[in-house]
């Protein structure tokens, strides 16, 4: 763990949304067949609780934006590939950190154009 939502070839399901559970969402998703609030000891699996922070599958991200139970998630801490799923704007809109993601891609964007003044 490294405190971010990070992928590769063996996360089949792209746990990249970095969110804060809330209870509308674990309904939600057990409801589609996806209990997150249940304990699973054998895969050492506690089960969520509204106010946990979890990596949220993207695809499950994205169907629960849909139906209008998505969850607040950190943007920062959300990986890119995310954007696969659900445009840059609306995980914006649902950031728990946006002023800070903010800053901090506006902060990127000037080293960008300083870079590309040099190249």
């Amino acid at each position: 763990r490294n405190g971010y939502c990070c992928t590769g070839e063996q996360d089949l399901g792209r746990h990249t949304v970095c969110c804060q559970v809330t209870e509308d969402f674990l309904e939600f998703s057990k409801s589609v067949g996806n209990d997150l609030s249940t304990p699973v000891p054998q895969y050492m699996f506690p089960g969520l609780k509204e106010g946990d922070t979890w990596c949220l599958c993207a695809q499950r991200w994205a169907q629960a934006y849909n139906a209008g139970k998505a969850p607040k998630l950190f943007l920062q801490a959300t990986h890119e590939k995310t954007l696969d799923y659900a445009p840059f704007e609306v995980l914006r809109e649902y950031a728990i950190d946006q002023t800070e993601a903010d800053e901090r891609l506006k902060k990127l964007n000037e080293e960008r154009e300083k870079l590309n003044k040099l190249l």
